[in-house]
């Protein structure tokens, strides 16, 4: 089987480090998958977007990202993110409370909501 070295890094610590066999996630101009072997490639993330991590052992890890970049070469893919949490860790009664805060008329209430939406999704909520 194929494997590739995959890292995830938030500015403020490693959130996900390893060998997997598939990344998916949303770049400014669409979904992308990646599987081992995959043209090398230079992408900017969504300000709110799902960073979804299938490990080698079986295990799938979703990850709320919000912006930064996703680096793949021929060994492997490589995501700076300057937000991230990994589903498992995430609050999910406080995702909802500023999803409901959140002021969808105005463009900071609207990415307020957006990121509040995908920090639902990586916790498998919504």
């Amino acid at each position: 089987m194929a494997t590739m070295q995959v890292e995830l890094v938030a500015v403020e610590r490693r959130i996900w480090s390893g060998e997997g066999k598939f990344v998916s996630a949303r770049t400014t101009v669409g979904e992308i998958g990646v599987l081992p072997g995959h043209e090398p490639t230079l992408a900017q993330l969504e300000e709110a977007g799902l960073v979804r991590i299938d490990g080698v052992d079986g295990s799938t890890t979703l990850v709320a990202v919000h912006g930064g970049f996703l680096h793949i070469t021929h060994d492997g893919v490589t995501i700076l993110a300057e937000q991230a949490e990994i589903g498992t860790e995430i609050d999910v009664e406080r995702a909802r409370a500023a999803l409901q805060r959140a002021d969808t008329s105005d463009p900071e209430g609207a990415a307020a909501a957006a990121r509040a939406h995908v920090r639902l999704k990586a916790a498998g909520v919504e």
